[in-house]
């Protein structure tokens, strides 16, 4: 099945995107309804949509996963991603897939496909240009621009290439195999007679001086994954004025704060083929170990999916322990929130190409040379045009060079067009998997017995049925993130105790796991509360439990 035509195999601009989800609001209004939850710094709406089966309940009566996608401009793969994951349940639910129904029926989704519209449509323009994150000229608001090189399409064609300028001084040489991949020379320089080249990335020079090409400290201005409160600092690159000081990380929290129900969050980033989870900014030991073991049990499940294994961010991606990232989405979800957070960084054009992952550290030393010619190979099947002949342009600042290389934006940063319905399909599944794993209460026992003279007593047995505590993670528990359980009586007076009373938290059966091979359970997912009231043979009493993380569920009662 396909919705509005699209068969995910590009990527939609923002009013394609706005329409492709009123359209399915509009044929499944009992299971998606649309919503902005803010404006970007241009004005457009950021778009919400709520999943879940409004026949067996509101959304916020229901344990919640959270799911966000392009925070970063050109990571567009993870929005693509975010709409699949849409469109999958509403196809599963309406072909009976047991799992699903059953997600939908106790458990609600909540997915922002966009948070950074304003950054996705330049990525995405005819002429494109690349930002990091946010457009909003930062730190000057006038627009002033760091001097030195700035990317940009400065040909007109659709692509930001590498530029390259034969220089007896250049750091690199054309592969013997393949001139479209470019070789470092080392320390023992370029065999005699071999041109050597400057590489830059194609764009213009503000300020150029006719000599030097600066790297701006920080050309992309914000990074709105550097704008949240946790481990905010000064000393992040584009961290903003101020935690949440941009109107899209500003309006996200507010969007998740107002959904107390949320119990996992996952944002959808580019690239590397990873599962991201906290912390960036400490070290294992500083986190509880019970946390440590859910986030491994939840990999065990995601990994033989997608092929993404699950790294920590500080001990296995941080090159230089000294200097941290803050600010970041996930983090702000499991130090503010207290739930388990994910950064899914979406494919790995190495793996595609080799069979084999990328590195730890390819963020910061790239693919090997081996790596390179091994995709630029590949992307001559499946991503035709993705690396480019080396063809000549009069630069207006530089003169005559030369473009090409690889796209990388089209095959390095995102999937292409025809492995990206493959690569994030599978990811629908684990949504699904993490949503389920949310605690879910219910009433299993209630009882009333006579006192006599119209008295009454009345017990109400809850259990959490969810695979995760009512308070999902210890550290939730050690900071007491998380109201607890609430029970109610309604339709009788009662006598000597409160109608509302505060009951605790519930483990999960996922706690079972936890008790040493025992074999001995117990009931940590029970509870039993009782009240003594005062009412006529027959009234019909109402109970109620409520919890923050699981919404609510009701019961009635006859005194007979």
């Amino acid at each position: 099945m396909t919705i509005n035509g699209y068969e995910f195999d590009r990527f939609l601009r923002y009013d394609e995107m706005v329409a492709w989800l009123n359209v399915i609001a509009t044929k499944y209004p009992n299971l998606v309804s649309i919503e902005s939850y803010g404006k970007s710094h241009k004005g457009r709406n950021l778009m919400l949509a709520t999943i879940t089966d409004t026949t067996t309940g509101a959304h916020n009566t229901k344990p919640a996963h959270w799911i966000d996608a392009n925070i970063h401009a050109t990571e567009v793969t993870g929005g693509a991603a975010a709409l699949y994951i849409i469109q999958d349940l509403v196809e599963k639910f309406n072909d009976r897939d047991e799992v699903v129904v059953e997600a939908l029926r106790t458990r609600t989704f909540y997915i922002a496909p966009r948070v950074n519209p304003d950054g996705v449509e330049d990525a995405l323009a005819d002429r494109p240009l690349f930002h990091r994150s946010s457009v909003r000229p930062w730190p000057w608001r006038d627009g002033h621009l760091w001097p030195g090189l700035h990317p940009q399409d400065i040909d007109g064609d659709g692509r930001i290439l590498t530029m390259r300028i034969a220089d007896p001084d250049g750091g690199w040489i054309e592969h013997k195999q393949e001139p479209r991949v470019m070789v470092p020379v080392g320390p023992l320089g370029a065999p005699k007679g071999t041109t050597r080249y400057r590489l830059i990335q194609e764009g213009l020079i503000e300020n150029y001086d006719g000599f030097t090409v600066d790297q701006p400290r920080d050309p992309a201005g914000l990074d709105l994954n550097r704008n949240f409160p946790a481990g905010w600092g000064v000393g992040v690159l584009g961290s903003g004025d101020h935690p949440l000081s941009e109107p899209e990380t500003d309006s996200l929290v507010r969007a998740v704060k107002a959904r107390p129900n949320v119990c996992g969050y996952n944002a959808f980033h580019t690239a590397g083929g990873f599962m991201l989870r906290p912390s960036s900014s400490k070290p294992d030991s500083q986190l509880p170990p019970v946390d440590l073991f859910f986030f491994n049990e939840f990999g065990k499940h995601s990994t033989p999916l997608t092929t993404y294994p699950v790294h920590s961010v500080f001990e296995d991606l941080t090159w230089d322990k000294s200097s941290v990232m803050g600010g970041a989405g996930d983090d702000w979800a499991y130090d503010h929130l207290g739930v388990y957070s994910w950064t899914t960084e979406f494919w790995d054009a190495v793996f595609h190409a080799t069979g084999e992952h990328s590195s730890t550290d390819v963020w910061y030393v790239g693919p090997t040379v081996e790596q390179d010619l091994a995709v630029c190979r590949w992307s001559d099947t499946h991503a035709p045009d993705s690396y480019v002949k080396w063809y000549k342009f009069d630069h207006p600042q530089l003169g005559k060079v030369e473009l090409g290389g690889a796209d990388a934006f089209r095959v390095w940063t995102n999937a292409p067009s025809s492995k990206l319905r493959a690569e994030i399909a599978a990811h629908a599944e684990v949504a699904v998997y993490q949503a389920m794993a949310s605690p879910k209460l219910e009433i299993k026992h209630t009882k009333a017995e006579s006192l006599g003279d119209d008295v009454w007593r009345v017990e109400l047995g809850v259990a959490n049925t969810g695979w995760l505590g009512t308070e999902v993670t210890k550290l939730a528990h050690d900071h007491k993130l998380v109201l607890p359980i609430t029970v109610e009586i309604s339709g009788a007076t009662t006598v000597g105790c409160e109608a509302r009373a505060k009951v605790g938290q519930l483990s999960g059966r996922s706690m079972f796991l936890l008790n040493g091979g025992a074999m001995s359970d117990g009931t940590p997912d029970r509870l039993m509360h009782s009240w003594v009231v005062r009412a006529s043979r027959g009234a019909e009493i109402l109970l109620r439990v409520r919890h923050p993380r699981c919404g609510e569920v009701t019961t009635t009662l006859k005194l007979n």
